[in-house]
């Protein structure tokens, strides 16, 4: 990374749901992705440790260090003995077919999982919408 870490973490709130059936350390890993796509996260922003998240979660620290473990296997964050554990550099983009193929994969693979949890496709479309309008009072 260069320069000084930043911290952003701050106005990013994670909003646990334990009845939604959902592993907690995957809603970890779901949120801290959704942060960066949406950019309330940036590569080089410090995330809390995993004993800070674990004690704001009010979660076992071995679940924190489970979905950071994968976040660092997939790319996503990068750790830094002594130092703490950060958002990583953005990856080189690929080409557009293959972005669009990767696109396709992951709104079917959400879609079923909605699906799968009871919700209507209507349901997910006017919660998109919701989500849209948010981010957009947000700049």
């Amino acid at each position: 990374m260069n320069g000084p870490p930043t911290t952003r973490w701050q106005p990013f709130r994670f909003r646990l749901d334990l009845k939604s059936g959902v592993p907690v350390y995957r809603q970890i890993i779901d949120q801290v992705l959704v942060a960066i796509a949406s950019g309330a996260l940036q590569p080089g922003d410090q995330l809390p440790t995993v004993r800070q998240m674990a004690v704001d979660l009010s979660v076992n620290p071995n679940t924190v260090m489970r979905a950071y473990r994968e976040l660092e296997i997939r790319g996503v964050l990068a750790t830094q003995q002594g130092t703490g554990t950060f958002i990583a550099p953005a990856e080189v983009r690929p080409d557009e077919a293959e972005r669009q193929r990767r696109l396709s994969q992951l709104v079917g693979e959400w879609a079923a999982r909605a699906g799968s949890e009871g919700f209507t496709l209507q349901e997910v479309l006017e919660r998109l919408g919701e989500l849209i309008a948010e981010q957009e009072r947000r700049k």
